[in-house]
């Protein structure tokens, strides 16, 4: 039983230290948000939510300049400063901007961010966790090795969900009137901005899966709804 110690100590350690990553990332949002209140967006969100027969969808700020959505998993959702900037500069619409909100809500429909880490720190956790249990089973790799698990493992969880949280949002931009093609059109100018970085790391280890990826999936599934011809 002794022997088995550090390795139930890694896990008691990885799993308390998830709890903090999120208990401190609930903090960092309650400090740093507040609720958007822009009308043009507010009609978007209220014709998906009553294509979800919901009384209204809730979205907040998250004062941080880079471009991100996200939802955590009490269910709220997040935009950042960084893309609400973008949306009034004219760089994105604000049925691209619905697009974001559509796919955050599936992230959170879908339970993904109950089951799935959401930030680097809950990541390290788990990777200081398996690290010092691979490292007292195979010295001199296990570190090494609990890095490379701990990434691939993340990276594919994220590439599933990113694909399911897509095929949400277009059901529900559909269902709404709003339509797939901003949703399309926001993942264009998304490949644009990372055109540069293609070939910095493989496919299999990044977190999301290639826009235009993204967009052949959407498309897909759009010709699927559409009625046949004959």
């Amino acid at each position: 039983m002794l022997r088995f110690t550090p390795i139930l100590l890694a896990i008691l350690y990885g799993l308390i230290a998830w709890q903090f990553s999120t208990w401190r990332l609930k903090k960092e949002l309650d400090r740093k948000s507040t609720e958007l209140a822009d009308p043009r967006l507010a009609k978007l969100t209220t014709r998906m939510a009553e294509a979800l027969d919901l009384p209204r969808i809730k979205v907040h700020i998250y004062e941080i300049e880079p471009v991100n959505g996200m939802a955590v998993p009490d269910g709220r959702i997040f935009l950042t400063r960084g893309f609400l900037n973008k949306y009034n500069a004219g760089d994105v619409t604000a049925e691209e901007i619905a697009s974001v909100i559509a796919h955050e809500l599936g992230h959170v429909a879908l339970n993904h961010t109950r089951r799935r880490l959401i930030d680097f720190s809950g990541q390290n956790a788990l990777r200081s966790a398996l690290g010092m249990i691979l490292s007292r089973l195979l010295p001199g790799i296990g570190g090494w090795i609990a890095g490379l698990l701990t990434s691939l493992l993340a990276a594919r969880l994220s590439r599933s969900d990113e694909y399911e949280a897509d095929a949400y949002a277009a059901a529900l931009l559909t269902k709404s009137g709003i339509g797939t093609t901003h949703q399309i059109s926001l993942f264009e100018k998304l490949a644009q901005l990372t055109q540069s970085n293609r070939g910095a790391a493989p496919a299999w280890l990044l977190s999301h899966p290639k826009p235009e990826e993204r967009i052949a999936a959407i498309r897909n599934l759009t010709a699927k709804w559409q009625p046949d011809p004959n």
